[in-house]
């Protein structure tokens, strides 16, 4: 079989071709709101927020709805609530997200025993279950999808300054409670748009590895967040073949794609590599050593005592 009957052959069975497209919208946004989130070391809020989501889906199992919905309700509500009781002076923003996080999946736990046929279900959310998408999955993904990608757009300007300087953000007069709550809000729908793919666990993961792995390859934010979104959709369309060619889980594929890239850039980085930045420095080491030497006084050139 030749390399193109390989990349060409999966898409002709439809829950591939929608599994594709997921993923590609997947990989986008949490490549771009993952950029944020690495920036401001929000990982610990990601995975929060991940948890937070698992009473809105039992509730909505329970109800028979969408668990979409019942996982983007419960991620805003427990967004703007991690926001407003980290503003009390003697509660720490982690304090807060603890809290939350312990509370609102101790919830989930109290809601699932009521429920004796929530295991399938329950595997779907946990891991994910990107080959049963269907076309109204992927159109919510999309919305929310396109949603965050505008909101990062109009406010670009905005959630930089506030990442990287909070008091000039302040001083400036930016409303910088809002824009941290509008943060936690586009995580929050991130983590829905990734829930069909790569699962509850996972989707830290699809959050923090992309962008982890871009900001080692550039310096400027938006080529940052341009690159982890590539890599985002990289990870999930080779994550996907593999998973297809080899019966394996492809959230799990998928992730396992994107750490995989990470450990390469990591290593081989052009600026901020492993082995770029300890060649540079050993170069260095031993240009000082050499000038060190024939700077020595018993070193010296004949006719000059």
């Amino acid at each position: 079989m030749q390399v193109i009957d390989y990349l060409i052959d999966p898409l002709h069975h439809e829950f591939m071709r929608r599994a594709m497209i997921e993923v590609v919208l997947m990989g986008a946004v949490t490549g771009a709101i993952g950029t944020f989130v690495v920036l401001r070391g929000l990982s610990f809020i990601g995975d929060a927020l991940s948890h937070a989501i698992f009473p809105g889906v039992i509730i909505a199992f329970l109800l028979g709805a969408s668990i979409f919905w019942g996982a983007l309700l419960f991620g805003v509500l427990t967004s703007i609530a991690i926001g407003v009781v980290a503003t009390h002076q003697r509660v720490k923003e982690d304090s807060a997200i603890g809290v939350l996080f312990a509370g609102t999946f101790a919830l989930g736990v109290v809601l699932i025993s009521s429920s004796k046929n929530f295991t399938r279900d329950l595997a779907s959310f946990l891991f994910g279950n990107v080959l049963g998408v269907t076309m109204t999955d992927i159109w919510l993904s999309f919305g929310m999808g396109a949603l965050v990608i505008v909101l990062i757009g109009v406010f670009y300007r905005e959630l930089l300054i506030t990442s990287f300087d909070r008091v000039a953000a302040q001083a400036m007069g930016l409303p910088v409670f809002l824009l941290d709550l509008l943060l936690l809000v586009m995580i929050s729908l991130t983590i829905v748009v990734s829930l069909r793919a790569v699962g509850n666990i996972l989707v830290v993961a699809m959050l923090v590895t992309p962008a982890a792995a871009a900001r080692l390859l550039a310096d400027r934010l938006l080529v940052t967040m341009s690159l982890s979104a590539a890599i985002g959709v990289a990870s999930g369309i080779v994550g996907l073949y593999i998973s297809y060619y080899n019966d394996f889980a492809a959230g799990g594929t998928i992730v396992l794609v994107a750490t995989a890239i990470f450990a390469l850039v990591w290593l081989f980085a052009p600026a901020h590599g492993y082995v770029f930045t300890n060649v540079l420095n050993r170069r260095l080491a031993g240009a000082a050593e050499t000038q060190v030497v024939f700077e020595s006084p018993e070193i010296q050139a004949p006719g000059r005592h």
